[in-house]
């Protein structure tokens, strides 16, 4: 188990944005980083004090180590809220709590409907209903919410498309990914939300059983029609999919756009490059390292002792390998706290690393790109409505974010 430190004075983990730029990672995870430390004990939520991974190197090495287990029951994972800790051991195994060959059969189900290939065969349709949804927010009030009008609306109706989800319903399934992603809801809500979205995937594919179409459901549908595949199985992985398909693109579409007004040098030169899609692809990439929205992952389960920074860490304890900490380390990105778009970035740990990085990682690229490509290109004189530090930041979600972003032109 992973000890409760009664007496040492220990790094709280997450430690407080309390810096100046709320675009920037905590600066007192920032103070932990050390090249030849690259591990460290922290404090947690609930008192346990797992291990703390801050470099890209160290990252790397231990996100594709099978030594460590993503399966959430295990004892030393280090939970993210109190709803997951509670739960732990109800989960049905997933894509996202399993390991090995077991991760690999959940994995093989969705490689085919996400590769590079077919997402760049959707860059024309993401491209259509982005110039439809800025042609419709320039028709409207000005000043206008960002959330409202582009970021959500986006990433929840290509995966709609994707899955084969009535976009009608992007209301409802948009208020329960909050609650998914929370981090203080109590136990009871997160129940309960999770009932709710799992029942309503369930019922999706039930209907695909009798009148299947081209999406990731009607996949999913066949195996459990044809016993591949339990409908309590079926439910959970369709519920990930929906919610972190279009709550995480949504974030960094927003996230992105209010950094790059704050950082008016790289914009002008975003926009110069606007039609150079390797300029734009780039650019995401660098943001993408700078943002890092999974602020609270990856983390894991040790299952058997391993060496790592000279320190032992047992089987039993669990490892938080910080994903914007291993962003911002200045031996893989110098003068990290620089926002560089024609830095090469793409070796980024901002979807995670090794047999666990996001499979959706490829559809967010090229909606990233799509729509930071065409934003500031068709409205040149896009601005906030609201000063900086009036913005709620999502510091209570698994998701970093901004809740309302008032825009201008």
């Amino acid at each position: 188990m992973t000890e409760t430190a009664t007496t040492e004075e220990l790094p709280e983990f997450p430690a407080p944005r309390l810096g100046k730029c709320p675009f920037a990672p905590p600066p007192g995870l920032l103070e932990l980083q050390d090249a030849d430390k690259p591990v460290r004990r922290v404090r947690i939520w609930d008192g346990t004090t797992p291990w703390l991974v801050t470099t890209h190197v160290a990252q790397r090495q231990i996100l594709s180590d099978p030594r460590l287990s993503a399966t959430i029951a295990r004892d030393g994972y280090p939970h993210t809220t109190e709803a997951m800790k509670v739960h732990a051991s109800e989960m049905q195994p997933s894509i996202n709590n399993t390991d090995g060959a077991e991760h690999t059969r959940w994995r093989r189900m969705l490689t085919s409907s996400f590769t590079r290939p077919r997402m760049q065969k959707l860059r024309p349709a993401i491209q259509q209903i982005t110039d439809d949804l800025i042609d419709k927010m320039l028709a409207g009030p000005n000043p206008t919410e960002l959330n409202e009008a582009l970021s959500l609306p986006l990433p929840s109706l290509m995966i709609c498309e994707l899955l084969g989800v009535p976009y009608d319903d992007h209301e409802f399934f948009q208020e329960h990914a909050g609650v998914t992603n929370a981090v203080f809801k109590s136990p009871e809500a997160s129940a309960a939300t999770a009932a709710t979205l799992r029942s309503y995937i369930s019922g999706l594919i039930e209907k695909k059983m009798d009148d299947p179409g081209e999406d990731v459901l009607t996949d999913l549908a066949e195996r459990v029609k044809a016993g591949d595949l339990a409908m309590e199985e079926a439910a959970p992985l369709g519920h990930i999919l929906l919610v972190a398909g279009h709550d995480t693109s949504a974030n960094m579409i927003t996230l992105g756009t209010a950094l790059l007004l704050q950082n008016p040098e790289q914009l002008a030169g975003l926009r110069e490059h606007a039609h150079d899609e390797k300029y734009v692809a780039n650019a995401v990439e660098e943001l993408l390292r700078y943002l890092t929205l999974p602020h609270l992952l990856a983390r894991r389960a040790v299952v058997e002792d391993i060496e790592l920074g000279g320190e032992t860490i047992r089987a039993g304890e669990g490892v938080i390998a910080s994903l914007p900490a291993a962003n911002w380390d200045p031996v893989a990105f110098p003068e990290p706290a620089t926002l560089d778009l024609a830095r090469a970035a793409a070796h980024h740990l901002a979807f995670g690393w090794g047999p666990h990085q996001c499979v959706g990682q490829q559809l967010a690229r090229v909606e990233l790109q799509v729509v930071f490509g065409t934003l500031f290109r068709r409205i040149p004189t896009l601005r906030l409505d609201a000063e900086l530090d009036d913005l709620k930041f999502k510091e209570d979600s698994q998701a970093y974010g901004i809740y309302e972003l008032p825009i201008a032109w």
